[in-house]
């Protein structure tokens, strides 16, 4: 098989293709959908770089397969009759999120405070993942298609940004043994 170039030039002049064919603006809503899941993606990459315990490092690893076929399947024309992409994620998808949710959750003291997002650095990335779950969530929801997307996808980003914030919580436990709380009254 023949190497591919990695440049193809088609998208110079601000436009690419969804799967399917249907060339779009690459400041679409779709396009922004996919591009912010990306962007998540490669910074659960960098979070698991970090020292982190391998159990959270194997579950970020099935995050970033599925997250890899979310991608795919909102870079999907759903008008597309040739192309049919389904994004893989299920109600058990969704049920293991929330099954590790509550394993950290188990694992850490109740809340007393909003928590400002800091601490240690692997506790700060986690941080960083979840803001850009939120947005990507927010894009997702923008999309002028948004009722064609499956209600799983909705679900699973949602759960994810929750399962990100409770593991910045559990990390800055791990590491520093507290975490930082907004105190209101500063400045």
């Amino acid at each position: 098989m023949k190497k591919s170039k990695i440049y193809t030039r088609t998208g110079d002049k601000g436009m690419t293709s969804l799967v399917g064919g249907k060339r779009v603006s690459k400041a679409s809503p779709r396009v922004n959908s996919y591009g912010e899941i990306d962007e998540l993606n490669s910074f659960i990459g960098l979070l698991m770089s970090e020292s982190i315990e391998k159990e959270d490092r194997d579950f970020l690893r099935t995050v970033q397969h599925r997250l890899f076929s979310i991608g795919s399947y909102l870079a999907t024309d759903p008008n597309t009759t040739e192309f049919k992409m389904e994004s893989q994620v299920s109600p058990e998808s969704v049920e293991r999120i929330e099954k590790e949710i509550d394993r950290i959750d188990a694992e850490i003291p109740k809340m007393i405070g909003f928590v400002l997002p800091s601490g240690c650095k692997s506790a700060a990335l986690a941080h960083v993942c979840r803001s850009i779950c939120r947005r990507a969530e927010r894009h997702i929801y923008a999309m002028p298609d948004v009722e064609k997307v499956e209600t799983p996808v909705l679900v699973f980003i949602n759960r994810l940004s929750d399962y990100l914030f409770n593991l910045a919580r559990k990390e800055n436990f791990r590491i520093t043994g507290k975490e930082i709380n907004w105190d209101y009254t500063c400045l």
